[in-house]
């Protein structure tokens, strides 16, 4: 059988390759052998999940909905449920964009409810807590 050297480039690499030239003995055009099956791979481990999100709660009468600016991750819950905070008081940290951002009181109030937890993905214009 014979071979043919060939010169070929990958990604600006040139290599010369040997290629054994098959001939069927029929005269038919070559039948390809099917490529062994490749191994399975291990099942990679589960990432590690965000604490669960607790259930929404929407403001109700005398009660406003402090909402995210911008999609990130709820980092770390600085107040608490039913802290007297006052306007300007930090609520929580939201990280975006690989920023921590603090997230503020509007208003006197009392934290009703957090309907975030750390760890926890959120979209922008999603409620984060309910002050009353």
């Amino acid at each position: 059988m014979a071979t043919k050297k060939f010169n070929v480039t990958v990604n600006g690499t040139t290599y010369e390759v040997e290629v054994e030239e098959v001939k069927s003995s029929s005269g038919s055009a070559p039948v390809a052998k099917p490529a062994p099956a490749p191994a399975p791979k291990p099942a990679a481990a589960p990432a590690p999940a965000a604490a669960p999100a607790p259930a929404k709660v929407s403001a109700g009468a005398g009660e406003h909905s402090i909402d995210s600016p911008m999609p990130g991750k709820v980092v770390k819950l600085v107040a608490s449920e039913g802290a007297q905070v006052k306007a300007g008081e930090v609520l929580l940290i939201l990280e975006a964009m690989k920023m921590q951002n603090e997230i503020t009181a509007d208003a006197d109030g009392v934290v009703k409810k957090f309907n975030v937890a750390a760890g926890q993905s959120v979209k922008a214009h999603e409620s984060l807590v309910i002050l009353g």
